[in-house]
């Protein structure tokens, strides 16, 4: 078992940006991959980035230049930094880890609003 727990959310203005971070305890040491989902209101969940336990990470053309993940293997968290935010960037942000047997946890989200 996993927990996930994410911080960092917010309301910003078009242009700023936010920071978000994700706390993972549990079976850490079964983890592979974690990163980040998004979901807007009306709109399928989508990958925004990821990272691996070695370091390879993956974005979304939509967030590419504008975004980082990093991870913190010492303190099982995981971070994305968020900049340039557009409003098309508002949705609820969802960390998620995938185990190395292929099962994934999620947490259960913070909202990022992002004003025009």
């Amino acid at each position: 078992q996993v927990r996930l727990v994410e911080s960092g959310g917010g309301f910003v203005q078009a242009g700023g940006s936010l920071r978000l971070s994700c706390a993972a305890s549990g079976s850490i040491f079964s983890i592979n991959t974690m990163g980040w989902y998004r979901q807007a209101p009306g709109k399928q969940r989508e990958l925004v980035a990821a990272i691996t336990s070695g370091g390879s990470t993956n974005y979304a053309d939509s967030v590419k230049g504008r975004f980082t993940i990093s991870r913190d293997n010492t303190k099982n968290t995981v971070s994305m930094q968020m900049n340039s935010l557009k409003p098309e960037d508002t949705a609820v942000y969802y960390c998620y880890g995938e185990l190395y047997d292929g099962m994934d946890y999620w947490g259960k989200g913070t909202l990022v609003i992002v004003s025009s």
